[in-house]
């Protein structure tokens, strides 16, 4: 061993472009899992050096076996590791002493087994000392360009694998074989595949970089269980999206299976799969909806065409497929107008029609099926300003002249730069497949249209807006549910003020200091042990001087009846008017890290489910959008005429909840303000409610 852990560009790149490879546990039998990696390395062309290794044979598939790893020539570039849980790790580390760059463990029955499948998982780590590990619970990689496949996957029994712009980076190996033997039925072509398995090492974020630096790679496509490094996840996002590749990323397990505990509103709020969009839509990632999408939205990015605009034209054969496009496409948001004069008249003519072709989608029927009308119209439709993008319907004429159509879209392609896809309305699989080798885009439902349009959409430009700025965390903050005005005086500390409040015991205190605020006052109990005070009768409003006192006598006796502790105290506070109630708050979770939320607040924060997530750092372009996000927003900029509000405080707010959640790191497990009232333009932000919970 060299003493220095292999660089993961260069590990990859032994897994990608390997000179030699051994197959530890190579098995002479094809048709089983131990004889696949030779058998496919042979059969799809590995130019380099096959290294079979298996004591019990002298030869498998016309090569030479050796005995161990010691009595190979020299040491491998990648290997991979057919051996059992139980006996991998001695494999790997007779690897690593070798020299090996790279391991690809395929055994499961590691972390993903329990307590003992971690230290399987440990052990292995440790065998590997400075080489690289792919997995384990892996199922290999491949390269179609260079048709190396370290793999043991079933799909690469297929013959036919056409390679093209798109690689994928996935949690799971069967998702991996999954997608490449859809794609290959659909003609879309793929450059680099790999499964990460269990990660014991090389994580998605790895291959990700890996990708965006690909000169055969044009779009990253993920599947994800789970994300292990947040941090890694953005860095690597980022190094693709500086690079123009659009990464796309679907995130299986997105049901909720119950609430997750938490003290505040924002815990039950912010549920996993959320903190997870909120990630995606800050790291600039392309969500896929449906495992479909996957697939679909990468072969539209891997064309590099992009909407100008919403504004989609529809040519058809079929009148029925053509509304199911314009629908489709309506309800994903885009436009499907009726055409300019200058469009239509061009189609006039062309078609010869009686009436003036304005309507979209444009019906081809009566003028016939030919193929110099399908051009010519295609390219009309494309040549227009007013048009975004063009869907051509291939109907079920097409199944006797499938040419008419491909030919037909391909010369609109190479006239135009706008995106243009097919719709395939028959079942013609050999139809959307010889149109997808040729670099057309080919669906066979008509709400994939419209999903394609809108991943097409311009993906807005990365905003260099550095994060907040930590502050330093107050002294002396004790563990536990803060009360109400513990609570409070650390929201204080970074910037977030409150209604003006004071602390009593009594019945006359508090009438004392609601004659102080004059106007109208909020009662409500102070306790550690209550953080939702509303839910235990904890909360009167709209008191004054002389119903104060009773109110909080009755408080207390009700308090008292629920068999609750008793209460440190009781909070008179000047009742606030005239604001937007929201909910501002941080709260941890437990894979991905600290988040923000910001929603419609009080007693309906929940019920309204109207609130925007983001994770830390977040930045003052984070907040406005988070802002923006809300249905709530409609209001701040004064609704039909009504008043506008501090929007600017808002975001202010928005960024100190966010600096104490920097400052104040792990310590700080859930914080809110509900509500927080969002006053008139100029008049600021101010917090009636808070809570906090210190780890």
């Amino acid at each position: 061993m060299t003493g220095t852990k292999v660089e993961t560009a260069v590990a990859l790149g032994a897994l990608f472009a390997p000179r030699t490879v051994a197959v530890v546990g190579a098995s002479a039998d094809a048709t089983k899992t131990g004889g696949r990696p030779v058998a496919y390395l042979q059969k799809h062309g590995f130019g380099g050096a096959i290294w079979p290794i298996n004591p019990k044979a002298s030869e498998i598939g016309g090569l030479p076996c050796y005995p161990s790893v010691s009595a190979l020539p020299e040491a491998p570039d990648a290997a991979i590791v057919l051996l059992g849980a139980d006996r991998a790790h001695i494999a790997v580390r007779e690897l690593a002493e070798r020299g090996t760059k790279l391991a690809i463990v395929l055994a499961s029955g590691f972390g993903e087994a329990g307590e003992a499948g971690l230290e399987r998982q440990r052990l292995l780590r440790e065998a590997a000392g400075d080489m690289r590990i792919l997995g384990p619970n892996t199922i290999g990689a491949m390269d179609l360009h260079s048709r190396i496949v370290l793999s043991a996957s079933g799909a690469l029994e297929g013959e036919d694998l056409p390679a093209g712009g798109i690689s994928l980076a996935s949690q799971s190996g069967g998702i991996l074989g999954a997608l490449l033997s859809r794609a290959a039925a659909r003609g879309i072509g793929f450059a680099k595949l790999a499964s990460t398995g269990n990660e014991t090492d090389i994580d998605l974020a790895d291959l990700i970089e890996f990708y965006a630096q690909d000169a055969a790679t044009r779009v990253i496509t993920v599947y994800v269980e789970g994300i292990r490094s947040v941090e890694k996840f953005r860095a690597a996002t980022q190094i693709a999206r500086a690079a123009g590749k659009p990464v796309v990323v679907f995130k299986v397990g997105r049901s909720e299976f119950g609430a997750r505990a938490a003290v505040s509103h924002t815990g039950a709020m912010a549920g996993e799969d959320r903190v997870y969009d909120a990630l995606f839509r800050q790291c600039g990632v392309i969500r896929a909806e449906t495992f479909g999408d996957l697939l679909d939205i990468p072969a539209m990015l891997v064309t590099g065409r992009q909407m100008a605009g919403k504004r989609v034209a529809i040519l058809t054969s079929t009148g029925g497929a053509g509304s199911l496009v314009a629908d489709s496409c309506g309800m994903g948001g885009l436009e499907v107008p009726l055409l300019d004069d200058a469009t239509a008249a061009r189609l006039t003519d062309l078609l010869k029609a009686d009436e003036p072709m304005t309507g979209n989608p444009v019906d081809v029927t009566l003028a016939g099926v030919k193929p110099e009308i399908m051009t010519a119209s295609t390219e009309a439709l494309l040549a227009s300003d007013e048009v975004d993008g063009v869907v051509v319907i291939v109907g079920s004429s097409a199944l006797a002249q499938p040419e008419i159509a491909v030919q037909a879209i391909k010369s609109g392609a190479a006239q135009s730069g706008k995106p243009i896809i097919a719709y395939v309305s028959p079942h013609a699989p050999h139809i959307v497949r010889e149109l997808n080798l040729q670099g057309i885009p080919a669906y066979a439902a008509p709400e994939t249209c419209m999903v394609a349009f809108s991943a097409a959409m311009p993906v807005k430009a990365a905003v260099a807006d550095a994060p907040v700025a930590p502050h330093v965390a107050p002294a002396g903050l004790r563990k536990g549910t803060l009360n109400e005005v513990e609570a409070r005086e650390l929201f204080a500390h970074y910037g977030l003020k409150g209604a003006d409040q004071r602390l009593v015991q009594t019945a006359a205190e508090a009438e004392e200091v609601a004659r102080t605020f004059g106007g109208k006052v909020v009662l409500k109990v102070v306790s550690q042990a209550i953080p939702h005070k509303s839910d235990v009768g904890g909360v009167k409003v709209g008191l004054v001087a002389d119903t104060v006192g009773k109110a909080l006598d009755d408080m207390a006796e009700h308090l008292a009846a629920q068999d609750l502790p008793r209460p440190e105290g009781f909070l008179v506070q000047k009742m606030l008017t005239g604001g937007l109630e929201f909910i501002l708050g941080l709260r941890r979770d437990p894979q991905l890290g600290p988040l923000i939320l910001l929603g419609a607040g009080g007693v309906m924060a929940e019920i309204m489910d109207d609130s925007a997530i983001r994770l830390l750092p977040v930045t003052e372009e984070d907040a406005r959008e988070m802002v923006g996000e809300l249905r709530l927003s409609r209001l701040l900029t004064g609704y039909r005429g009504g008043a506008a509000y501090d929007v600017e405080a808002l975001v202010a707010a928005i960024l100190a909840m966010a600096r104490m959640g920097e400052s104040l790191g792990e310590r700080l497990s859930e914080a809110e303000i509900n509500p927080l009232f969002v006053m008139p333009a100029g008049e600021g932000v101010a917090a009636a409610d808070g809570l906090a919970v210190i780890d």
